[in-house]
């Protein structure tokens, strides 16, 4: 019977190729971080954007309402007879007015928080975007090795990379 040899020997191949493969998927994962982040990043821009709009509006139907209860104390006062039941009113529409002011106060305070918290949310996006760019740009170029054989591409897809990297960290961060 003959023999049969089975060879266990591993073929290694291109070392540098291996490399970059491992580095692609590990640029991908990043990529894929990035991305989330960037998008959970415009939902917020978006709904802090939202909840300030319906807080102004709400602002401005109290300094409506607050205008109203100022021209029905002026006319109450002026058209009014002098008697107890139109300075009542008189008096009742002024405290409207000052409670109308007083809340709008508030209301607009809570707007200006929320529109602050929007412009945060929408630079952090345009970090993650930044980042996500980059991380796509250095996927394509250290992929662009397998086609060409040229260490070059690797070197500017990592430069790339790091670069996105560091913009999505500093979306984290800020």
């Amino acid at each position: 019977m003959a023999d049969i040899e089975i060879h266990h020997e591993r073929e290694h191949g291109d070392q540098f190729g291996r490399r970059i493969g491992i580095s692609v998927g590990v640029i991908g994962i990043l990529l894929a971080v990035v991305t989330i982040a960037s998008h959970r990043e415009h939902t917020d821009a978006v709904i802090h954007k939202t909840e300030a709009n319906d807080q102004w509006a709400y602002y401005q139907a109290k300094k409506i309402r607050e205008h109203t209860a100022e021209v029905g104390a002026t006319l109450a006062a002026v058209i009014g007879k002098p008697s107890k039941e139109a300075r009542d009113a008189a008096a009742q529409m002024a405290a409207d007015r000052d409670r109308y002011a007083k809340d709008a106060e508030a209301i607009k305070q809570e707007a200006e928080a929320r529109e602050t918290e929007s412009l945060r949310a929408e630079r952090r996006a345009l970090r993650f975007d930044l980042g996500e760019g980059l991380l796509e740009l250095g996927l394509v170029l250290c992929s662009l090795y397998f086609l060409s054989k040229k260490k070059s591409f690797p070197l500017f897809g990592a430069t790339a990379a790091l670069a996105g990297l560091i913009f999505g960290i500093s979306g984290f961060l800020l």
